[in-house]
């Protein structure tokens, strides 16, 4: 069946701007599906033409002001189609916005922020951030807010406003990051000896930075160990890596030079006064000691 064509030439509404018919209508449909498609594909190519010219969250941020910002000016543009005047339509989404202000504050405060996160950019897409209690990966920063995958996968949706007003720490904002761990030796172990050791083996990686130097001191002096803390400044992409290796080649090298790290250990010194030893323990003077301590255990028990 052919459809008659008269049928579009048929008035649905009429208006200031005189009669609507249902051909205006289809071709509001039609251009506002097509500049939507046309978005799209003109979205998708950039995306693959940015792709190593820009990075990738300044190139996300411009896409999306394009995509949307393109539909929003063919739907205002071809209001006119319908009958609907541009000028009144923006008057009356103006009050509407400021209705809508005062009663979703925290909806625009997200808007505000994410304008402002994708401006001053203290976290992109991919860092390594913690924020508000939250650690992974940034994987898009949105107008209303921020995706982190957790480190055990989880997918965290954090507001625009509570990321741009907490601290944020960016784990791979600077090129370099230092790490540190200690561990503890004998007293009786030669702590310069020890350094040494480490010292030796740090040498041996290329990854551990000589500017900044790496430290290993003693820091502090333990009941029963020698406690040696080691710094050491390695490139962000290679911290933790780094760090796991060395933290048991540490231990290894130590021990195989015969220092080992030692266990809590404490002397305790017993002391009975003589009167409370009762006559019939003093007899025999070779078991005395064991006498005492039994009858100490038997009076503690």
């Amino acid at each position: 069946m052919i459809p008659d064509i008269e049928l579009f030439n048929h008035s649905l509404y009429t208006t200031s701007k005189g009669p609507v018919t249902l051909g205006h209508i289809f071709q509001f449909i039609l251009i506002l599906s097509l500049s939507i498609l046309i978005s799209r594909i003109i979205t998708l190519y950039l995306r693959r033409y940015f792709k190593d010219k820009v990075s990738r969250d300044a190139g996300e941020t411009v896409l999306k002001f394009f995509y949307y910002g393109t539909i929003i000016i063919v739907f205002i543009s071809t209001l006119d189609l319908i009958g609907i005047d541009p000028s009144g339509f923006l008057l009356a989404g103006g009050i509407t916005g400021i209705v809508l202000g005062f009663a979703s504050q925290n909806i625009v405060g997200n808007l505000i922020s994410g304008i402002f996160l994708m401006v001053e950019k203290p976290i992109k897409i991919g860092d390594q951030v913690e924020i508000s209690g939250t650690s992974g990966f940034v994987t898009d920063i949105r107008i209303i807010s921020t995706l982190i995958r957790t480190y055990d996968g989880l997918l965290v949706r954090i507001p625009n406003q509570q990321v741009f007003t907490s601290n944020i720490t960016n784990l791979v904002g600077h090129p370099v990051r230092r790490f540190e761990f200690a561990i503890g030796i004998r007293h009786s172990d030669d702590a310069d000896h020890a350094i040494r050791l480490v010292e030796d083996l740090i040498d041996k990686e290329s990854f551990a930075l000589l500017n900044p130097a790496p430290s290993i001191f003693v820091s502090k002096i333990e009941e029963s160990s020698v406690e040696l803390v080691i710094r050491i400044w390695a490139p962000v992409s290679e911290w933790s890596p780094l760090k796991t290796k060395l933290v048991w080649a540490v231990k290894k090298i130590l021990e195989e030079n015969g220092i080992e790290v030692p266990f809590p250990q404490r002397v305790v010194y017993l002391h009975t006064a003589s009167d409370q030893i009762p006559e019939e323990l003093k007899q025999n003077p070779e078991k005395e000691i064991e006498n005492i301590l039994n009858y100490e255990e038997r009076v503690l028990a």
